[in-house]
């Protein structure tokens, strides 16, 4: 992967290429990761609001801290993946969510962006005054595994959801 990319902040000038990236993402039948891809982009103005909000702390939903989303784009624009920058924790967040949220979307995967994406967010992180990340994935998912090792990951305790499902938590540092 030779390709030059970007972190952007999510814009409305980029609502055609960001409905692709959804749409896609929702004809797959998969989870949508992070958790901000779930919102519904219709209207699309308002979706960005919503962002832009969660960063500056505005009408956040009781227990929840600021996050930062970003789109990873190409040159040709193009939304290959999002992340979702927590920035403080919570007990909920330091056990099943860490810092970092990131997907990429399903026709872009096995390419070497998820390593990419996750290298740029911890810069972003860094930025947030986040000097170590904590970064989760299901035991199950070897692909976020290994993106995980290739950032640098440092292996902490597994959690354990209610469900029994097991969480791998790694610290990182940019």
């Amino acid at each position: 992967m030779n390709e030059e990319l970007y972190l952007v902040k999510p814009t409305v000038e980029l609502e055609k290429e960001y409905l692709s990236f959804y749409n896609e993402w929702l004809k797959s039948g998969e989870k949508m990761v992070p958790w901000v891809i779930q919102k519904n982009p219709v209207p699309f103005g308002e979706m960005v609001q919503y962002l832009i909000d969660q960063e500056n702390g505005v009408k956040l939903r009781e227990g929840w801290v600021p996050t930062s989303t970003y789109w990873l784009i190409n040159a040709e624009k193009k939304i290959i993946g999002v992340v979702n920058i927590r920035h403080a924790l919570t007990e909920l967040l330091r056990n099943s969510g860490g810092h970092i949220g990131y997907g990429i979307r399903p026709s872009e995967r096995r390419k070497g962006y998820a390593s990419k994406l996750l290298s740029l967010s911890l810069e972003k992180a860094k930025g947030l005054g986040i000097n170590e990340a904590l970064v989760v994935c299901d035991e199950w998912n070897t692909a976020s595994f290994k993106t995980i090792l290739n950032n640098g990951g440092h292996p902490d305790e597994d959690y354990i959801e209610e469900d029994g499902n097991v969480l791998k938590r790694f610290w990182l540092k940019k």
